[in-house]
């Protein structure tokens, strides 16, 4: 006894099932379809063909490039409280003159002036023009100033370097530019 297959496409059950997933997923999708559509009108994302647009118009103004006028005065900056100003009969001299510039220098401090043997400090200071220069630490030792095993780098002008020693007494401390060789002032903690 063998069995037979249904013959007609609507007996079959897996051509019935796949039809009808086949037609659910078609309405699922213009359903779908329909939603995005009236959400992006309702949004205004049409692309402005609908009445709510404005009308297609620019939606930046730019206004147009001028030529900036050019100064006909010297331009000269008087420092604060010099009430002098330049005459008309002053003539810039043949000889070279020094910048006005301020010198470089780099202030130290320390953020105690006693530790105990192996307390961590701070040297902190300030150094005008010295963004992102590399300070080594230096010590007085045996009547000259030696390297010491801690560096810091300038940011913003300022810069932040943890010292510890265990060395007792008073310690005089500098700090040196690695590039410039410009010196700081000395400080001095007393270990103890």
């Amino acid at each position: 006894m063998s069995e037979q297959l249904p013959e007609g496409p609507g007996e079959h059950p897996i051509i019935a099932g796949v039809g009808a997933l086949v037609g659910v997923a078609i309405a699922v999708g213009l359903i779908l379809g329909l939603v995005v559509l009236a959400g992006t009108r309702v949004l205004g994302l049409d692309g402005g063909s609908g009445e709510g647009s404005s009308g297609g118009g620019r939606s930046m103004y730019l206004p147009r490039p001028e030529k900036t006028p050019t100064e006909t005065s010297p331009q000269i900056t008087l420092a604060p409280g010099d009430e002098s100003s330049p005459t008309a009969d002053s003539r810039p001299s043949d000889k070279p003159t020094e910048s006005a510039s301020p010198r470089k220098e780099i202030s130290l401090s320390a953020s105690t002036t006693q530790a105990a043997p192996m307390e961590q400090f701070n040297l902190t200071g300030v150094y005008p023009g010295g963004e992102g220069a590399i300070l080594t630490v230096q010590r007085f030792q045996d009547g000259s100033w030696q390297d010491f095993p801690a560096t810091g780098s300038v940011s913003g002008e300022v810069f932040q370097i943890p010292v510890q020693t265990s060395q007792p007494g008073v310690n005089r401390f500098r700090v040196i530019d690695s590039d410039s060789e410009l010196q700081s002032n000395e400080i001095r903690v007393t270990i103890g």
